[in-house]
């Protein structure tokens, strides 16, 4: 059986919704600026990984 998570128009609205209830209107820029920079860290840091990876396969293969 193939079970796919979807989450429609409907979903997305009332996710938002909750979530400006919660934190109210000021906070949210905050909530996302701060999203933002932790998304931006973690690709750094895949990307950092993976150059490491390349350097320690490189150096192997010397």
């Amino acid at each position: 059986m193939n079970t796919t998570l979807m989450i429609g128009t409907t979903e997305i609205i009332i996710i938002a919704l909750v979530v400006l209830l919660i934190f109210g209107g000021k906070k949210i820029p905050e909530l996302m600026k701060g999203l933002g920079k932790g998304v931006k860290s973690f690709k750094d840091g895949v990307n950092g990984a993976g150059e490491e990876t390349g350097k320690q396969e490189s150096k192997k293969e010397d």
